[in-house]
């Protein structure tokens, strides 16, 4: 599996292919309260049932109706064996800091030819933010399941942290919703990118942390429970400064409308 990136505020241009996107990392790392209005993004877990496989004839058609649909260089492309290669583009959404070794320089071509894992370098660990919704193209092959390309995107951007932390979502848009759906980690997702078209907007996959509910705080390192503190030292601090400064403005307003109370005559 070879990966490369781009670069959008939202998706991808089809020209823009080979670049990073950078944007402002979110710092919670918490779920936000519910809402009794419905939200517009919403995750889906239900399994759905699987049809029978294709055969090779069938397949040959869907690759055919995909790349004549493609207005770029990314087609996908039949083996004899049966098997196909193509491209799909993730999104990272994580708002948590991944674990990272410290004081390593960037990955090389070089490393990349040859399978170098810089990481193994080094024992000396640090954490940070991902820009956030960050997108990276990856060629893949039928062959390559949902825990293959997890594993790509972390070595990647040489994250230690254990795969499992991870999901890889599926995020669709339905009567004006935004719906995500967890793949399960044997599932193909160029196979869903062949059946759905390379309109990113019928479908695309995005990178997310692995929500079970409770946090398993045991499952972290000791620098990212450290930047956890930090970070709820930090919201904190934010937090009671915007409420501090509603009320300010709250004050003012019934001081004013007071003395404009009291220059009135009776």
């Amino acid at each position: 599996m070879t990966i490369g990136s781009s670069m959008s505020s939202g998706y991808c241009s089809l020209d823009e292919d080979l670049e990073d996107c950078f944007f402002t990392a979110k710092t919670s790392f918490f779920r936000s309260a519910p809402n009794k209005v419905p939200a517009k993004n919403v995750t889906q877990t239900v399994e759905e049932e699987k049809p029978e496989p294709p055969t090779i004839q069938e397949i040959k058609e869907k690759i055919e109706k995909y790349n004549a649909k493609v207005t770029n260089c990314l087609l996908m492309k039949l083996n004899d064996d049966g098997t196909y290669t193509g491209f799909i583009k993730v999104h990272l959404k994580l708002r948590r800091p991944v674990t990272v070794p410290a004081g390593i320089r960037p990955q090389s071509i070089y490393d990349a030819l040859k399978e170098v894992n810089l990481a193994d370098m080094t024992d000396k660990r640090t954490s940070f933010y991902l820009p956030l919704d960050a997108i990276k193209q990856l060629h893949i092959s039928s062959t390559t399941t949902v825990s293959e390309v997890i594993q790509g995107l972390l070595k990647k951007f040489m994250v230690v942290d254990n795969p499992q932390k991870f999901a890889l979502f599926k995020e669709m848009r339905k009567d004006g919703q935004v719906l995500f759906q967890k793949l399960p980690l044997t599932e193909y997702p160029l196979y869903l990118r062949l059946l759905a078209g390379p309109d990113t907007d019928v479908l695309s996959f995005v990178l997310k942390e692995n929500e079970t509910g409770e946090v398993e705080w045991d499952a972290f390192s000791i620098p990212e429970l450290q930047n956890f503190l930090m970070i709820l030292d930090k919201e904190e601090k934010d937090k009671i400064q915007q409420v501090q400064r509603k009320y300010e403005k709250f004050k003012q307003r019934l001081q004013q409308t007071l003395k404009e109370a009291r220059g009135k005559p009776g």
